[in-house]
Formats: structure tokens, sequence, C-alpha cells
């Protein structure tokens, strides 16, 4: 989760919420619903800069997740069943016939999708059908978000960096290197200059709201100016449209990747952590528009696991996932974690932002604990104090700089590029002004929450990486080791084993030139 803020406007202190129309669908990716575009866009890009000193303006009440997503918790009508090995054809389609189920196998997966009734209550038939002996477990199929509560060209707004001691550590490794792979499981990535064009001729109904319908539209992507385009992107996919042009249609994942890998000491915009790495960006999860053009597929818990899968096959050492949820369990998302770090793959993990909501735990980084290899990352402010909103808890490894405008202002946020909101968000005031977005404009963005801070930690681990530490394990280890302690004496709930040392974690293992 993360808050939002444009540099020139105020504090967007909401979490942005949405909603899909909800379908039983086939969870082969291929492509559907948008068409690209024989005019590609040319250049970088519209790059507004950071215009400090106006009006600031607030969209919206903070808010939980599960608050404002009550109601659409997970997909109708569908289910996630792993049967046990040797179970056989026969026995596994006589206990789905228990419940009116039928099986869509699904491609480099162990898992299969299983099409209910539409009236089935999936959460009680995953209940039933995991009481069986054949069956490993059974699932909902849960709705993915990114860790997110709304909110660079100067590096001096930068106050993270200097408190984890990024400038020692850039001396000793100048950004890792592009053999170095990290993939971005989020919302997409601005990576490069495309166009799609879009129909639809329906009003959508989105969070109890009725958008008009925009009919043909003809939108623009461009890469972020201060992130590099796409000759720094290896194996793009996108598992939300089922093609490999992962373009951020909300602006997330574009802020997420400029903190791990922004283009730096370029004399352009705002610093990254390891900004000589290779970004691999995944989609898994959609935004508004995603669901106000009726993307074919949704970013729920099998639709992350073969992101894991996808980014681990496809050469990524480095995995970020910015992303969460709360409610019940997610087993098939445990299983893509645990093939991941068999196959040398190391995750971080956002530690969840409802500590005022109630602090419910935060089923992906509830993983951490359970793998040696993944770590779960909270948020703090540049007091060095737990951020506001930064979830605890017993799985909580980690902490790094994710702001708090509550104690800091909006200074205290982390500023990176990307969308300049005012020509992606133009359904803020609901159907009034009310048109179509443009991806190819961007300003310098201030946002909080775990998100952010996971972004840091998933920078530093690729230049352990680079430095020769590149099992999983001992790079979590090194991580720790080097950790500033806060809080209570060793590790604990509210810091886990404290914050990040970017010096302290390179320290020692020689110069990278």
């Amino acid at each position: 989760m993360n808050i939002r803020t444009q540099g020139r406007a105020a504090a967007l202190i909401g979490v942005l919420v949405w909603f899909a129309t909800v379908a039983a669908q086939d969870l082969l990716p291929t492509a559907g619903r948008r068409s690209a575009s024989p005019l590609a866009v040319s250049g970088l890009g519209i790059d507004r800069g950071l215009r400090p000193g106006t009006a600031l303006r607030s969209v919206g009440k903070p808010l939980s997740y599960a608050r404002m997503r009550a109601n659409a918790r997970y997909l109708p009508g569908s289910l996630i069943v792993k049967f046990r090995s040797g179970t056989s054809q026969a026995s596994r389609a006589a206990l789905l016939a228990t419940v009116d189920g039928r099986s869509a196998a699904v491609s480099n997966a162990p898992f299969d999708i299983v099409n209910l009734n539409d009236d089935a209550d999936p959460e009680a038939v995953a209940q039933r059908l995991s009481a069986q002996p054949d069956v490993e477990y059974a699932q909902a199929r849960y709705r993915v978000h990114p860790l997110f509560k709304p909110n660079d060209p100067l590096y001096s707004l930068q106050w993270n960096y200097p408190l984890i001691d990024m400038e020692r550590a850039w001396d000793i490794n100048p950004g890792a290197s592009s053999s170095v792979i990290v993939a971005v499981l989020d919302s997409g990535m601005a990576f490069t200059n495309t166009a799609f064009d879009f129909t639809q001729t329906t009003p959508q109904n989105i969070d109890g709201v009725v958008f008009p319908a925009l009919g043909a539209v003809h939108l623009t992507f461009a890469a972020a100016p201060d992130l590099g385009g796409p000759s720094r992107v290896v194996s793009p996919f996108d598992f939300i449209w089922g093609d490999s042009t992962p373009v951020d249609m909300d602006g997330h994942g574009t802020h997420v990747a400029g903190t791990i890998g922004q283009l730096t000491n370029n004399s352009t915009g705002v610093a990254g952590m390891a900004f000589n790495v290779k970004l691999m960006p995944v989609k898994v999860i959609e935004g508004f528009w995603d669901d106000y053009f009726e993307s074919p597929f949704f970013g729920t818990d099998d639709t992350v696991a073969r992101g894991i899968r996808y980014a681990v096959d496809n050469g990524a050492k480095i995995l970020n996932m910015s992303i969460g949820r709360e409610g019940a369990p997610a087993p098939v998302v445990r299983d893509a974690v645990a093939y991941a770090v068999s196959k040398g793959a190391f995750i971080t993990i956002a530690g969840g932002n409802d500590f005022l909501d109630g602090n419910p735990v935060p089923r992906f980084a509830e993983f951490a604990t359970q793998f040696d290899g993944v770590v779960s990352v909270g948020a703090m402010g540049r007091d060095r104090v737990r951020a506001t909103y930064s979830a605890t808890g017993s799985w909580l490894e980690l902490m790094a700089p994710g702001g708090d405008v509550v104690r800091n202002g909006v200074p205290g946020m982390i500023l990176q590029q990307t969308y300049d909101f005012d020509f992606t968000d133009t359904f803020g005031n609901g159907p009034i002004g009310f048109k179509a977005p443009r991806f190819d404009v961007f300003e310098y963005i201030y946002y909080e929450g775990t998100s952010m801070a996971t972004a840091h930690v998933s920078g530093l681990a690729a230049m352990l990486y680079q430095q020769g530490i590149t099992k999983p394990a001992a790079i979590e280890a090194a991580l720790k080791r080097s950790a500033t302690d806060l809080g209570p004496a060793g590790r604990d709930d509210q810091y886990g084993y404290g914050m990040i040392n970017a010096r302290a974690a390179v320290r020692g293992l020689g110069i990278i030139r």
C-alpha cells in the first residue's frame, strides 16, 4: 500500500480502489479487449517536473483496503484447487462433481482453476474440498491489491537515502549491474512508447459510481523519462491483459520501479537504489482503467502465483512484491514463493498498511518467517519511527523508509517519477469531467507506504547479489545482520530486526567498479 501525492498537489491521502466486472475466465493468458495501434508514440513522454509551492489537494479519506473492498474480496463462481500427487483424473472429476465444479487446467502451474455455479459460496466450497484426502488445498480466488496508501530532479528531497546510508554504500557499489534482473510484480511499468485502442460502449459501475461510456478511444503510453525506457527491460509480461506489453495504467508500479532502479547521476530527476539493474515488469494487479476497459484477467492469488513463477523462470533473481491482501490464507501464492526460493530467487514483500484498521495479518508478508530468502518489510518515517499506518506482527522482519505524512508532512514521503495524475485520474471527481486518460505525461510524485519501503530492500538486495551474495537465504541473513536495531533490543514486532543499513550491508565485500 502507499499514499500518493503530486509534487505540485497535496497529499492524496486516500487509497485508490479498483473494482472489476467479475466473471468466470479462461486463465490461459491470451491477449484480449485492447488492440495495438498502428501509430506508435515517439519520444519519452512529457516531463512536467516538480513544481513546489502551489496549492495542495486532497482526494478522499484514508481507508483500509479491507473496509473499502468488503464486497469484492474474491471472484465469484470459481476457486483454486491443488490435488495431491498421484490423484487420478477420475478421482479429481468425482470430487469436483460433488460440488458441481468444472476444472480448467492452468498452464505452467501445479493447480487447477475450478468453475462453480454462480450461486455457490467459493469459501465454503473451498473448505469442503480441503477436507478431502486427495486435495492438498483449495481456496477462493482472492483479489490482490497493491499495498498502497495514496501519495525526483532534486536529490535533496530524497531524505530516504541518507537515512539508510546509501551515499557511502554507492561509494562501494555504484548501483549494481545489468547482470542482475529485478522483477517488479505490480500494476505494470511505464517502460515503452506505444498506443492501444480501447472501446467501451457500456457505462461502468465502479465502487458504486456509474462512469459514462467513452466509446472508441486511442490511448498513448510513453516510457518514463527518468526510468530508462525499454533498453532496461527484460521479459515483460502482462497477466491482466494477456500480452507482453505490461503498460502501467495506474502509476504504482512505475513509482516502485523508480526507487529500485531509477536512473541516477544523469543530471535528471531523482535517484534510485540499484540504478544499473535490468527490470522485469510483471503485471499482476489491475487499476481503475484496466477495470473500466474490462481487462480479461484479474489480480487474484492465482495471477500473482503465476507471475512469480514466470519471473523466476525468465531469470529474475530479486522479486519485488509491493502488493498484498488480508483475509484467508493464500496457499497458492505460498507454493509459488517456495518455488521461487528453490530456484534461487530472493523475494521482498510489503508488510501492509492497515495498522490503524485493526492490524490484520497481511497474507503474503506472513510467508517471510516460513522461508529463508523471503523478507517482509515495514515502513518508517524520516524520524526513524515506525510509520503510523505500518502493520506490526510476528512476521515482520525489516524496516525501510516508507514515509509518514501524519508526522512529517508531504516532504516526509517518498519521491519518484510516475504519471501526472491530472491526466490519468480523470475519474477523481466521479463522472464530472470524466474523459479518456493520457499515459505519456509525467511528474515527480510523493507516495507513502510499505510498497515504497519494500522497493528499498529490493534495491539493496540487488546490490548484495552483485557483490556475490547470491543465495536467497544469504541475502536475507546479510540484511538482518547489518540492520540498525530500533525499538526494544533485538527482534520485535514493531521493527523486526531493524532498519536496513546499506553501507553496513555491502561493507567488507569488496569495491565494485
